[in-house]
């Protein structure tokens, strides 16, 4: 279940089968999958030479040379293919290709090798990119127009966002499946119920896994039979959790990937002057430093760089030619330069880099944006929220794109809410300075991935039970208010590996779709878990899959079946996304979508009026002990009704009563947005009171503890 070494075991098969002298041709499909899995360094071990793209006809002719080419099969890579071999420019070929060819195609192949040229013909399933050895994505252009990239974009969707385009959907068919072939893996497979996309693409995984499918892979999943329970691959859908890729980050790889793009391994800064660290990689299979700090959070990092640096400058103290006396140090010297060197420009990289970053949180006001944005994804506070969305959103030093960000984040929290100010806040977007278009991906992603469809509690506020979830939450604090946010996808690998995931909302495939029957093999919990993310998935996501995957293997490993015997999970989706990306491609998709889709949710509560209840004229109006005042309704900020708990007063400030115009009776008129407010603050209160409960019980013990131990003295002497 590691994806770097299913990777580079098939680039090491590739690069030993054929021996001598080689040059190593790709294509744009390729590139970047050998690009992460390996170094020219690593490379020129194995003797290749060389390396170009298939569609350069400007390549020398070179016939003492072997040329190894991986490739994807797609039609226009063959015809390349096809125009390389009819006018040969090296001795032999090897052609390997990351997924299935067909029939046809290795027959045009044979047709044009006139010169027989070709020594043979491979398929190495290598057709996805392992950023970790727990996450992957496919090798697919951008979901939507981007500079960074000289591809056409790849349209996810098609007219509405259950359905895909179909050129994606063969796309992700084909490295899902690629996927499945290098880890020799045929799994059962469950599905989001809500999502139409993750519903056909595990239909068509089943079916094409099946061994009397009309493709071509139903032969080549006749896998010998292994002990234990089967694999699993869950399919989910991003429109279930759009929260996640709209958030800050304060961890260093999603850090780099939110402020700056990491991009196939690849970070490039625009504002850096030095031209070796304008363009630079991070690779934690490469990359000691940050294979250690990946995952560290921004404050943490920062003190281990610090170290990093001073451990360099002791050993360039020590490598210092005034140091060198003997021969000896000499060789020392010698032998350790260029290591040395790698590390000095390990160490200016990374400095370069958490400077970078430092810049540009200095610069956007992040640590208090991200403070509001961990608020809007972690806690209901309507009132406090929404002021602090409204006072960011007028900060002329605030980036329009975290404005938006936070308007978003507030749609998606508060939708239900019946007080909410949604379009209280696309005003003031544009208010703001945000063009009206953009604003209105505020509606674009209701429609997309509001409440209405998403099949679980997101929030954890639609229904009681989920709010005492979340009170509970609350109760237990948070390490750092930075990073408080937990992936929804967290919650849904604790209820399988229990085995509480619910069928009724994640169903199984069924046997006649190339399922499994009902049985024993549906309530087996799974050792060898797939997660696919159809949309994108995020780093946040894949740190907590690793942590978990940690965990998971520490406890197996204090267990009697060892370390073997703990669950591993594996994440992939389309592409990673930063919020940029998220939002892009979201907006990209919606110019298919209909209409609608920039207008206002027929569901979306709005501020509701208030509630008028005509009350029997029994009611005295000039009762000196009357508790509803005859006077005209105060306002909404006035507390009317008082609860208590403890110490604690919930005002609801939405209950005041008025005379009829003929007197002859009342009219009680209740303010449901201040009540629903007020009850919301009560359970803050109810929260702040337990712990103030807690805090004094703990004191009164400690106080208890001190007066034995005195009283023990004293009996002592």
């Amino acid at each position: 279940m590691d994806t770097s070494k299913a990777i580079n075991f098939f680039l090491d098969k590739m690069f030993t089968e054929v021996s001598g002298m080689k040059v190593l041709l790709l294509d744009s499909h390729t590139t970047p999958i050998v690009s992460l899995a390996t170094t020219q360094s690593s490379l020129l071990t194995h003797e290749v030479y060389l390396t170009d793209r298939i569609e350069n006809t400007s390549r020398d002719r070179m016939p003492h040379l072997k040329c190894i080419m991986f490739l994807s099969p797609d039609p226009e890579t063959l015809e390349w293919v096809k125009e390389e071999i009819a006018r040969p420019k090296y001795g032999g070929y090897w052609l390997y290709f990351s997924n299935v060819l067909t029939k046809s195609a290795i027959e045009m192949l044979a047709q044009a090798d006139e010169f027989e040229v070709v020594r043979e013909v491979q398929e190495y399933f290598a057709d996805y990119l392992s950023l970790l050895p727990s996450l992957f994505t496919l090798s697919l252009p951008p979901l939507a127009p981007t500079p960074t990239s000289p591809l056409p974009p790849l349209h996810l969707y098609s007219s509405t966002p259950q359905s895909f385009n179909p050129p994606s959907l063969d796309l992700h068919l084909q490295g899902l499946l690629a996927l499945l072939l290098s880890l020799k893996k045929k799994p059962v497979i469950r599905w989001e119920r809500m999502s139409g996309t993750a519903k056909k693409l595990a239909s068509e995984v089943g079916y094409a896994m099946q061994p009397q499918s009309a493709g071509s892979y139903g032969d080549l999943f006749n896998f010998r039979g292994v002990s234990g329970a089967q694999p699993l691959l869950l399919i989910l859908d991003r429109r279930n959790d759009p929260v996640t890729p709209l958030l800050s980050q304060w961890t260093y790889q999603a850090m780099v990937h939110e402020l700056i793009g990491i991009v196939n391994g690849r970070v490039r800064i625009e504002d850096e002057t030095r031209p070796e660290l304008k363009e630079t990689i991070l690779s934690p299979s490469h990359d000691p430093f940050f294979a250690t700090h990946l995952f560290s959070n921004f404050g943490d990092l920062g003190a281990s760089l610090a170290t990093y640096v001073k451990d360099f400058q002791s050993k360039s103290l020590a490598s210092n030619p005034s140091s060198i006396e003997t021969v000896a140090d000499m060789k020392r010297f010698v032998e350790e330069y260029p290591e040395f060197r790698k590390l000095g420009g390990n160490v200016s990289k990374h400095v370069a880099l958490v400077g970078e970053l430092s810049r540009i949180v200095e610069r956007d006001g992040l640590l208090g944006v991200s403070e509001v944005e961990q608020s809007l994804a972690s806690n209901e506070s309507h009132t406090a929220d929404l002021k602090s969305v409204l006072t960011l959103l007028s900060t002329p030093s605030i980036p329009n794109a975290n404005k938006l960000r936070l308007a978003i984040l507030y749609a998606l929290r508060y939708q239900k809410f019946s007080a909410n100010a949604i379009p209280h806040v696309v005003d003031t977007l544009i208010t703001n300075g945000i063009d009206p278009e953009r604003a209105r991906l505020v509606y674009v992603m209701l429609n997309y991935a509001g409440a209405d469809q998403r099949q679980d509690d997101l929030f954890m506020n639609e229904n009681l039970f989920s709010r005492g979830k979340s009170l509970v939450k609350g109760l237990q604090g948070v390490e750092n208010v930075y990073t408080q946010h937990k992936p929804h996808l967290l919650s849904t690998l604790d209820l399988l590996l229990k085995g509480r995931l619910r069928e009724t909302s994640y169903p199984f495939l069924e046997a006649e779709e190339g399922g499994i029957a009902p049985g024993a093999g549906r309530t087996q919990r799974p050792q060898d878990i797939i997660v696919f993310m159809v949309g994108g998935t995020t780093y946040e996501e894949a740190r907590a899959v690793a942590l978990l995957n940690q965990q998971l293997a520490a406890a197996a490993a204090a267990g009697p079946g060892g370390s073997s015997t703990a669950p591993r999970i594996l994440l992939g989706g389309t592409c990673v996304h930063n919020s940029t990306s998220f939002l892009d491609m979201v907006e990209d998709s919606a110019t298919r979508f209909p209409p609608s889709f920039y207008s206002p949710p027929s569901t979306l509560s709005s501020v509701a009026a208030p509630i008028n209840l005509s009350l029997p004229s029994f009611i005295p109006t000039s009762s000196p002990n009357a508790n509803l005042s005859t006077s005209p309704p105060p306002p909404l900020s006035n507390s009317a009704i008082n609860l208590r708990l403890g110490n604690y007063e919930v005002g609801t400030g939405g209950l005041y009563r008025t005379s009829n115009t003929n007197g002859t009776g009342a009219t009680l008129s209740i303010d449901s947005n201040k009540v629903k407010e007020g009850l919301s603050n009560g359970l803050a209160g109810a929260s702040a009171g337990a712990m103030s409960l807690l805090e004094r019980v703990r004191q009164g013990v400690e106080a208890r503890r001190q007066s034995q131990a005195l009283a023990a003295s004293q009996q002592q002497q």
